[in-house]
């Protein structure tokens, strides 16, 4: 076998160009430390970083300068987008001001808190990048750990999905995440190996079927893994929370559940219709019970066995119909879903015409990069 690994190249006119990579570079992913000089082909892209940010006030500004000081150290061209959703605190106030004094760094409002999925859906149509990563607000995802998910990218992989070695995580967190977990796979078909996260890489092609996807209730976990053909997961540091708690308690953890359920699964409808057939069932054969009973054996009270059949027949008929048209019901819900599930309220970033320093050593920018 050749020693080069093929890769997806640079978006050229909306189609991923090819570059060969050097599969005999050392492996610097897989949770190790990462090396200064990037792998072949990493320079050839641009990156989109989305932050959802929610009531971090106190950390997001490392966050952002974390972040900065990752790509520039790796001379890779990037893109810093932050998604205010909905914080109670100054979170707003503080990325605005560093989307108005630094480069490649954005802002962008939602009208009030929308999810974590959402706010991350609003960052991927903001982003221009021919690879997106999303990570958490709170420093939990190290941002020197990126270039370990891009390195396993630029393997030919179009989702990389951070493996944590040791998730810094309440137990019912990780109870919660098992379960979403067998829900994936039975409703998207995650792959029995695959380990998923919220610090991940999704490549262009993937980031635009999610982004023109009809649903009212973005699951971006889910989506990334049924629209990608070669999924895959790699090691990742796991750092303990800053300050604060998590706000993503058990009352989310169900709610998402539930979400997931009802906006991608036909599951509990067919249950619920799996369930009228059975009372629809059961009360055909109580009136006939009845109705033979009569025949043979007369009624107790005139008239009880025609009335106790009739309502039998005429609620188990209604029963069915009901659940046949819940079927249409959801189907018909699924094709009408909001395009728009979130409103912007204000977008914030450096005008283009500001002059500013270029980190050392980082190659002149082409056309179509991220400015």
């Amino acid at each position: 076998m050749s020693s080069d690994t093929v890769a997806h190249g640079p978006t050229v006119n909306g189609v991923h160009t090819m570059n060969a990579i050097d599969s005999t570079q050392p492996d610097h992913g897989r949770g190790g430390s990462a090396d200064q000089t990037p792998p072949a082909g990493a320079r050839d892209f641009t990156y989109s970083v989305v932050v959802p940010v929610f009531n971090s006030a106190d950390v997001v500004g490392e966050t952002i300068d974390r972040v900065i000081e990752t790509f520039e150290k790796e001379e890779l061209s990037y893109e810093l987008i932050l998604v205010n959703d909905g914080s109670q605190d100054d979170s707003w106030a503080v990325i605005a001001d560093r989307a108005r004094s630094t480069p490649h760094v954005i802002a962008v409002d939602l009208l009030r808190n929308y999810g974590q999925h959402n706010a991350n859906l609003a960052g991927f149509r903001e982003s221009t990048g021919d690879y997106v990563i999303t990570m958490d607000d709170d420093l939990q995802n190290p941002p020197d750990q990126i270039r370990t998910l891009i390195d396993e990218a630029l393997t030919g992989r179009d989702v990389v999905f951070g493996q944590f070695t040791t998730k810094k995580a309440a137990g019912y967190r990780r109870l919660g995440s098992k379960v979403i977990r067998m829900i994936n796979r039975r409703v998207f078909g995650q792959p029995p190996g695959l380990v998923v996260s919220n610090f991940r890489i999704l490549r262009r092609d993937v980031v635009d079927r999610i982004c023109r996807s009809r649903t009212a209730h973005p699951y971006i976990t889910g989506q990334a893994v049924l629209y990608s053909s070669n999924p895959s997961h790699v090691s990742v540091r796991h750092d303990p929370r800053r300050n604060g708690t998590s706000t993503y308690n058990m009352a989310r953890i169900i709610r998402l559940v539930l979400t997931i359920l009802f906006s991608y699964s036909l599951f509990p409808l067919r249950l619920a219709a799996l369930t009228g057939f059975v009372v629809a069932a059961g009360s055909f054969l109580l009136g006939f019970f009845y109705l033979v009973q009569g025949i043979f054996f007369g009624p107790r009270v005139p008239g009880w066995t025609t009335v106790v059949v009739l309502l039998s027949v005429l609620n188990g008929v209604t029963i069915a119909l009901l659940s046949m048209l819940g079927e249409y019901v959801i189907r018909t819900l699924n094709a009408v879903s909001a395009d728009r599930t979130y409103h912007i309220v204000e977008r914030v970033s450096r005008p283009a015409s500001e002059p500013h320093d270029t980190a050392a050593g980082r190659p002149e920018r082409r056309s179509g990069e991220i400015a």
